[in-house]
């Protein structure tokens, strides 16, 4: 049983952050009932991704434009906890299911809200996707090198500043519960959680420690010491080396002896010291490199594929990676002493037994 066991969760069918933020409460315990929609037309070509995040649910098919599926639902909603929507602000206003509706209906209820800009300002409407909110939040211009931001897949929006929030915004309401009795909603939106994250940066811009354009400062890969090397059949060899005694060792595994631990942050030498590391590194292959700093501390690691990674003897001994049918993918995280999370099964179910074993369930 998971650390959110009883916790009944009403899920409507969207794309990215909010299927994630569900997969993550459900690998943590919740009962997750997905709200699909009574079409067999694909959303889109995000869809078969979308696949592995949907692991865990109990499916059903409502039409929440027709008036018999909406009293479905809002039986549903008697019982639930939490109500997940990932729509453009006023579509569920519109629908008659907005948070004072549902609300109204269910005092403890969660109303959770997943949109790229907010519930309100002037974008909030607009469509948008991962890359849209990294670049007006001001994340995506720190990222890359001098020639042009480069593009965190969709991690760092939809799944960091999206998902991830919106999770951590129903378990903060659902513990404040505890206290008041009472729901709200929680708004979460990919702008102001991509902001959140980036709040490390901001912080070193204001003390003076990040004034080099892009790709010139320590973390964005200026720091000859804190970036990646092209190994001799063509791979790569992640370096992180940032405190003084991991340097050190990066000196002595390269045997590199022209270079002192003391010249580290000499930004000046900083050009010389990535030709130098450079052309070292591109006399090995990747794997060489790998046994010359295993052990080592030097903070060097290689690159691995995902393939690699899921064969990697550290991920194999912490089990990063579970097997679900005839494939791996990631487990659940975090961990817990007690309450281990797990991969829960998909079902496609129906409204009666979801009432009856909802019905049966003790209030958190």
């Amino acid at each position: 049983m998971g650390p959110l066991a009883n916790i009944r969760v009403i899920e409507l069918v969207g794309l990215g952050p909010a299927p994630f933020c569900a997969m993550m409460l459900s690998d943590m315990g919740a009962d997750v009932v997905c709200i699909e929609r009574k079409s067999d037309t694909p959303l889109d070509f995000l869809s078969d991704a979308d696949g592995f995040m949907a692991r865990g649910r109990h499916k059903i098919a409502l039409d929440l434009k027709d008036a018999k599926d909406q009293a479905h639902l809002r039986e549903l909603l008697h019982h639930a906890d939490v109500l997940m929507e990932g729509f453009r602000p006023g579509v569920m206003e519109r629908l008659g299911l907005g948070p004072d509706v549902c609300l109204a209906a269910n005092p403890r209820l969660i109303y959770a809200r997943m949109t790229g800009w907010g519930q309100e300002g002037p974008m909030a409407r607009q469509p948008g996707h991962d890359i849209n909110y990294l670049a007006l939040s001001g994340t995506l211009d720190m990222i890359g090198d001098a020639r042009s931001p480069v593009i965190p897949l969709n991690l760092l929006g939809d799944f960091g500043g999206g998902g991830m929030y919106l999770a951590f915004g129903i378990v903060c309401a659902l513990l404040e519960r505890t206290r008041s009795g009472q729901g709200q909603v929680v708004d979460a939106a990919i702008v102001d959680g991509v902001a959140s994250l980036s709040i490390f940066i901001h912080g070193l811009m204001a003390a003076g420690q990040w004034q080099a354009p892009r790709g010139g400062n320590v973390l964005d890969g200026g720091a000859p010491f804190y970036t990646l090397y092209e190994t001799s059949d063509h791979r790569h060899i992640a370096v992180g080396a940032i405190e003084g005694k991991f340097f050190a060792n990066l000196l002595t595994k390269l045997n590199v002896s022209e270079i002192s631990p003391s010249d580290q942050w000499k930004r000046a030498g900083w050009p010389d010291m990535r030709r130098r590391f450079r052309s070292i590194f591109a006399t090995r292959t990747r794997y060489e490199w790998q046994t010359v700093f295993e052990g080592s501390e030097a903070c060097v690691s290689p690159v691995l594929t995902l393939e690699e990674a899921q064969n990697d003897p550290h991920n194999v001994a912490r089990k990063l990676f579970a097997n679900v049918g005839s494939h791996l993918e990631a487990a659940p995280a975090p961990r817990f002493s007690r309450t281990a999370p797990k991969i829960q099964e998909t079902l496609e179910d129906t409204l009666d037994a979801v009432l009856a074993r909802w019905a049966d369930m003790s209030d958190p």
